[in-house]
């Protein structure tokens, strides 16, 4: 049994659906109900008696849960969610693999590695380092097996939650100008969604990733915002038209919209190039990431299919 703790969440269906295909039971855990190919409990991961018994016979636990964008409630959930995944995992002998992001790195002037020192330039990254160290303390004290997964900013069909999703994808499904945060004519990583379902399931199954920081699989030599405008609108053979949002324009849409005003202070991973590598995962489970163009291109056209739809 497989458990995935935020089944409803970007990648946790896409997650499910891997495990299915090969054959290993899944359990879904939401506090909403989430039907699907698998067996679903109901449970509130800031509870960890009801979190211990939500994973209750689990040999591999995948935290993919997401809180609200906000740094007042990262800093008060956060830490407390890990611990009481821990201690579950901890008690009933499960695996643990936690999918993290890179906010932990801060500002870092060239590429991105599992080796890159935790340095977080913004209240949000100070937060992640402090989750991350925790399972990295556990691990390395032999309390749990486990390993941290850390992922770019992600995109892919029914995505969302990622960032480009409403600013690039359904505005040019809709014949309206693609937003881009920060500068433009900068590089940005982006992690495919189901290149991410894939990569954990193998870290979930492979005794080899244990007790270790993975990058999941990523396509290198990342396009600037610009060239992923200009790709998409040609995919949806919609005009090419771009507007970009700096730190004024985000200062007072902040006013009206309050994730614009918690992006404040990210906007140094948009203003500067954001290069995130995968060699090692690649290397080491020869898994090769979707290119930006297959990526983009699926990405494309399942939303201007979704606009069609609607019309």
């Amino acid at each position: 049994m497989h458990t995935i703790l935020g089944i409803n969440g970007s990648t946790g269906k896409l997650l499910a659906e891997q495990l299915v295909k090969q054959n290993i039971a899944v359990r879904g855990v939401s506090r909403r109900p989430f039907p699907g190919n698998w067996e679903h409990v109901a449970a509130d991961v800031m509870d960890a008696e009801n979190l211990r018994k939500a994973v209750e016979g689990s040999e591999v636990v995948y935290l993919l849960i997401g809180l609200e964008y906000n740094t007042k409630v990262w800093q008060r959930d956060w830490v407390k969610v890990m611990q009481n995944t821990i201690d579950a995992c901890a008690a009933t002998g499960a695996k643990l693999v936690f999918i993290d992001n890179v906010y932990m790195y801060g500002w870092v002037q060239g590429v991105m590695t599992e080796q890159t020192p935790m340095n977080p330039t913004s209240e949000k990254g100070k937060v992640r380092r402090d989750v991350a160290q925790l399972l990295l303390t556990a691990m390395k004290s032999n309390i749990l097996r486990g390993c941290i997964a850390r992922s770019a900013d992600f995109y892919g069909p029914d995505c969302s939650l990622s960032m480009i999703t409403q600013t690039v994808f359904q505005n040019l499904a809709k014949g309206k100008t693609a937003q881009w945060l920060g500068n433009p004519d900068v590089v940005h990583s982006f992690t495919f969604t189901p290149d991410i379902a894939k990569a954990l399931y193998i870290l979930g199954t492979d005794i080899r990733a244990d007790n270790q920081i993975w990058h999941l699989p990523t396509a290198a030599n990342p396009l600037t915002g610009r060239e992923i405008v200009e790709k998409v609108a040609d995919y949806m053979g919609k005009k090419n038209k771009l507007m970009s949002m700096g730190q004024f324009m985000l200062s007072i849409l902040g006013i009206f919209i309050p994730v614009l005003k918690e992006m404040k202070e990210m906007m140094y991973q948009f203003d500067n190039d954001y290069v995130f590598s995968s060699e090692k995962f690649e290397n080491m489970f020869n898994m090769l990431p979707t290119s930006y163009e297959e990526g983009l291109k699926q990405t494309a056209a399942y939303y201007l299919n979704q606009e069609e739809k609607h019309q």
